[in-house]
């Protein structure tokens, strides 16, 4: 299902970040004939005023972009909405010791649901956003459903950041940037006059942006020292200040550096890494070296299962997943399923580095993205 299949005059209302991504989104659906109307999230307020949140220069930038293609622009505050659905979820999975990935709990609560049921009340026909990724209609078995594809542009792809829509979000949602690449869209927004052509891409925790993540945490959960020990041979090796500030397969800030494995007869001095977290006992384990086996696996469990197509791939067929946003799609296969497609085994042909529990394992075919689930 490409835009050219939809257009005629239909009424689009596209998700207006500030950004050149979603400018150039809203700028190409206009000129493909859609009535397009843009409208801007305010997402965050508990620190709207201090360096790090730039929610009054993207609006401004925004307006400057609506200004230009010449579309109309509201600002709707889901403040509230993204507290209650995302941050809280954000805190309780830290807490837990696991490693949320709020970009994905904020694309299926707020950008595919609050944002896509107020343009849905204001007469939109479709949402559009400016997305890596691309929808397509397929014919199964008499049946008609939506997919969910990759980009063209593999380093820009983002389905990985959507496996938790479903059939109903994607029917009425366009990603017009599905099938470019981003120096393309760049091009697009310079020659366009675009005034955001050159933005800096947003990074850090969507909608709160980068900060120290550490000082960030600490705001909302208390510190809580605890032990640091070498996995292999129980020994102390300093102390962390919270479980939650650190993930599996992590290097930098353990403030261990300079210890040496007891075993290290020759003298060698390989890093140290997050092996794992004993909640109850507040003990982080690392292990020494990059290759350790205690971080390589090639067997998950995932809960909080979600399929695109509403129904669960077949076990013991073989697909691809990334257990994280940047690493390669690996082979695999769906072990087994439990509890109505609630909790699935997902074995690797090769094990895996450093999997994180709290991140999710998104599974594809060939290039289309069919679900996943958070890794347990």
């Amino acid at each position: 299902m490409s835009v050219a299949d939809v257009s005629g005059g239909m009424k689009v209302i596209v998700g207006i970040s500030g950004g050149v991504d979603s400018a150039v989104a809203a700028l190409l659906l206009k000129r493909q004939g859609f009535a397009v109307s843009g409208l801007f999230m305010k997402n965050w307020e508990d620190d709207d005023g201090d360096g790090y949140c730039s929610s009054r220069q993207d609006l401004i930038d925004a307006a400057s972009v609506c200004d230009v293609i010449g579309i109309d622009l509201e600002v709707v505050n889901f403040s509230r909405e993204y507290k209650e659905r995302v941050f809280a979820d954000f805190l309780r999975e830290y807490e837990a010791g696991r490693t949320p990935n709020p970009d994905i709990l904020c694309n299926s609560e707020i950008k595919f649901r609050c944002f896509l049921d107020h343009a849905m009340s204001m007469g939109a026909e479709r949402i559009a956003t400016g997305h890596y990724a691309q929808v397509r209609a397929w014919e199964n078995d008499g049946r008609r459903e939506v997919q969910l594809h990759k980009a063209e542009d593999g380093t820009k792809d983002q389905s990985y950041f959507l496996y938790r829509l479903t059939q109903a979000q994607l029917a009425k949602t366009l990603f017009p940037l599905g099938a470019l690449a981003k120096r393309e869209v760049r091009r697009i927004a310079a020659d366009a006059g675009l005034p955001v052509a050159v933005k800096k891409d947003s990074t850090g925790i969507c909608f709160i942006g980068e900060r120290p993540f550490r000082e960030f945490l600490m705001r909302y959960l208390p510190t809580l020292p605890g032990e640091i020990r070498n996995l292999d041979d129980g020994r102390v090796l300093g102390e962390h200040q919270g479980l939650m500030y650190h993930t599996v397969g992590q290097r930098k800030g353990l403030g261990i550096g300079g210890i040496r494995a007891r075993q290290d007869a020759a003298g060698e001095h390989d890093a140290w890494y997050v092996a794992g977290k004993d909640v109850a006992a507040n003990v982080l384990y690392v292990v020494q070296g990059h290759s350790h086996p205690a971080l390589l696996k090639n067997r998950l469990t995932a809960l909080d299962l979600n399929w695109i197509a509403g129904r669960a791939p077949r076990p013991h067929w073989v697909y691809t997943a990334r257990p994280r946003h940047r690493a390669p799609d690996m082979p695999c296969v769906i072990d087994s399923l439990e509890g109505e497609g609630a909790r699935a085994e997902i074995v690797f042909a090769q094990p895996q580095w450093a999997l994180a529990p709290g991140q999710s394992v998104v599974l594809y075919e060939s290039r289309v993205c069919l679900g996943g689930g958070v890794i347990a």
